[in-house]
């Protein structure tokens, strides 16, 4: 029987992705900074704050008009309406935060949006389930986790770091130079966009993209891209030798069989 294991696009056995919060006018810069290097990122949005007149921190956010061309290239996902901690709120509000957030935000961008990082990192089992039933497909925590393994719960989604982690490049320099194919590894980076501002640090963020970019052994991805991949893995149907499999998704799925990268298409059979 074939030994098989499921890879990334191209054969690849490493994945980056970014995660950042709230709209503020500092994603434009996070973003050229991301495009620069060849990046994705995915941008947590509060449709029902993003009037300017309503900023109190110093950190306007970038205005609906101009929400599609800003993100045009990367993920934008929900962070709820009004950025309220929602664990401590009635399920019926925490709905109405969510859906209203995702068609604000679905009529601003044109695409689905099917992402959510929790506001203030508060979440429930009961509100996994609910975002589950309003078809939102993940969420992100606040939370770290440094074993750059894919979520096992995607409701409950740790990145790896955090940008101000004093330990970010060591963990990056362990990222690039890890090589073991076995293995499918992620590396998760999250934060605020306007937080580099506050603290006069944007070298941080330009050292770690420069570093982490344009290598030919990373799939750079927003978190639904890595999220719609891995469920099309798993839905891949296998003959119960191994001879064949079939791929029922839309999405391509690559294979290491024996050695050997094998892409199925949308739809295919493929031999083995």
């Amino acid at each position: 029987m074939n030994k098989i294991y499921t890879c990334f696009p191209e054969g690849k056995a490493k994945a980056l992705t970014f995660s950042y919060d709230d709209g503020k006018e500092e994603d434009k810069r996070l973003i050229e900074i991301f495009d620069a290097n060849g990046e994705k990122g995915t941008f947590n949005l509060n449709y029902g704050l993003m009037d300017n007149k309503l900023y109190v921190d110093g950190h306007p956010r970038v205005t609906p008009e101009e929400v599609k061309e800003v993100y045009k290239n990367h993920e934008v996902a929900t962070h709820a309406y009004t950025h309220p901690t929602i664990e401590r709120c009635p399920l019926t509000e925490v709905a109405y935060e969510i859906i209203e957030d995702r068609k604000g935000l679905e009529k601003l961008t044109g695409k689905l949006v099917r992402g959510h990082a929790y506001p203030n990192g508060s979440y429930s089992d009961d509100i996994k389930l609910l975002l589950k039933q309003m078809g939102i497909a993940y969420a992100r925590t606040v939370g770290s986790d440094a074993s750059y393994a894919l979520p096992k719960d995607p409701y409950e989604w740790k990145p790896t770091a955090h940008h101000r982690d004093p330990e970010l490049m060591k963990k990056a320099e362990y990222f690039v130079n890890f090589q073991k194919k076995q293995y499918l590894k992620l590396m998760y980076i999250w934060g605020h966009s306007y937080e580099f501002s506050m603290a006069n640090n944007w070298d941080v963020i330009e050292k770690f993209c420069e570093y982490m970019g344009k290598k030919e052994d990373i799939w750079y991805a927003t978190n639904i891209e890595i999220i719609d991949y891995m469920d099309a893995a798993k839905n891949l149907k296998f003959a119960a030798d191994n001879s064949f499999v079939y791929n029922p998704s839309a999405i391509t799925v690559c294979l290491d069989v024996e050695g050997r990268y094998v892409e199925v298409g949308a739809g295919e059979y493929k031999n083995l």
